[in-house]
């Protein structure tokens, strides 16, 4: 049954479903966001996680819940520092989860593979593989986790060591190439240099003897390109200490490092894909002294798109909804992960989440990926996601359903292969509707 799939009678006009997301958003950012869906079908698959939370709402579930990512597409998963500053490979964006149907979130990775795939020229027997690896990786690491006793199967995570061992016998397998494998050994070492001290390198600068956000617009424009006055501005900033302090009791520990930073300088920034137009803003601290920097990150969570499908969340704040279903499903989750609901500059009310804006934060290059790197790259996926499904889900119901054989990996990767097709028509019909006029995009930014 998960193998079939078909647009449902009445299914909802894609771009349709778009255009009802932009009215919650900046208006100027929003072409921003269709030209950069417009790029590909995998960046338009990327950003229309609506869309496909609609379709599946109509197919086939178990009927076990499961703490949702809601948006697991193949480049929401990455390498972070965990708090013990080790490098850890997990699922990295929360905006849509929510509890549900443990299917949506393997689907929806499976699916991402296949597309990619296209995009990268990949034959439709080496897509097959590559999906069947993910989904065969997700079920075996769901049934050892069902074996597992509960804190075994809650503190089991992929780290480096872990990541290094993989790579080293794929390649003794002869399933991995060397050149792959240096490449892949080359991304982990990369992300251990994004921090905040990398940020500050290339995002701020001196004006007039005091550190500050360097403008980039349209991508960055700093708080007082956005307000009329120097009169608003200071309200504002003396707002975003207020809020800060308020930020602060969401955090965990009694005493947090994030008592011994200031506020310096804000600034809004355009991130991803699919979030563009929502507001996110990076905020700059200071330690010690100048040289002793921290950039956070505040970005707006609006409702997820899942909450039409799978029912409205418990929390009554977004960014609380946020923060709860990352500290679920990630092994180890950022010390200043937190939320807040605040005023916003033209006086609506909206939740954020905070976390560091880099914090050895690496993703995979999927632009660049040959066969067989998406392969290993797959596997590595399928079995974090269900590590994170295990730790608040019924494992043991998901192990017994999905059982020994290939039965469920084939039917994930014959869904994955028809929604693939679907989700070209609605790429088209995207780029029908602003080739028309009907939508705006601005391509390249």
């Amino acid at each position: 049954g998960h193998a079939r799939w078909e647009p449902a009678p009445g299914r909802p006009d894609p771009v349709t479903l778009l255009a009802d997301q932009a009215a919650t958003r900046v208006p100027e950012l929003v072409p921003i966001r269709y030209g950069r869906m417009l790029v590909s079908p995998g960046t338009f698959y990327r950003g229309g996680a609506l869309i496909m939370a609609s379709d599946l709402a109509a197919t086939p579930r178990s009927g076990v819940t499961v703490q949702l990512c809601g948006d697991a597409h193949l480049s929401n998963f990455g390498v972070f520092a965990s708090p013990e500053r080790q490098l850890i490979f997990d699922i990295n964006d929360f905006d849509e989860t929510l509890p549900g149907p443990w299917e949506w979130d393997v689907k929806r990775m499976a699916a991402s593979f296949e597309i990619a795939g296209r995009d990268l020229g990949f034959s439709p027997a080496d897509r097959r593989d590559i999906v069947l690896a993910g989904a065969r990786e997700y079920r075996e690491q769901l049934r050892l986790a069902s074996r597992m006793g509960t804190l075994d199967a809650w503190y089991a995570h992929l780290d480096e060591e872990a990541i290094q061992e993989g790579i080293t016998h794929a390649v003794r397998r002869k399933e991995l190439g060397k050149k792959e494998a240096r490449e892949a050994r080359r991304d982990m070492a990369k992300a251990r240099t994004r921090d905040s001290v990398r940020v500050m390198a290339r995002r701020a600068g001196k004006v007039e003897g005091e550190l500050r956000i360097v403008r980039d617009p349209p991508l960055i424009t700093p708080i007082e390109d956005l307000l009329l006055s120097p009169e608003s501005r200071e309200q504002a900033e003396q707002s975003v200490r207020r809020l800060i302090a308020s930020y602060r009791r969401t955090l965990a520990h009694d005493h947090h490092p994030i008592e011994e930073f200031r506020y310096a300088h804000m600034a809004r920034k355009v991130v991803g894909v699919g979030s563009v137009g929502t507001r996110c803003w990076i905020i700059l601290m200071l330690g010690r002294d100048n040289e002793d920097p921290l950039f956070l990150q505040a970005k707006e969570a609006q409702p997820s798109v899942l909450e039409a499908f799978a029912g409205r969340s418990r929390l009554r704040q977004h960014g609380e909804r946020v923060v709860v279903g990352q500290r679920l499903m990630q092994a180890a989750s950022d010390i200043f992960l937190g939320w807040l609901r605040v005023t916003d500059l033209d006086g609506q009310v909206r939740d954020y989440y905070i976390r560091q804006f880099h914090d050895w934060k690496g993703s995979a290059e999927v632009e660049t990926m040959r066969v067989p790197l998406p392969t290993l790259y797959a596997r590595m996926c399928g079995a974090t996601l269900a590590r994170a499904h295990a730790r608040w889900g019924d494992r043991i119901a998901i192990g017994a359903y999905l059982g020994r054989s290939d039965v469920f990996d084939r039917a994930i990767a014959d869904f994955s292969t028809v929604y693939a097709d679907q989700n070209e028509r609605d790429y088209e019909a995207l780029a029908g509707a602003v080739k028309s006029g009907r939508i705006p995009a601005e391509v390249g930014v």
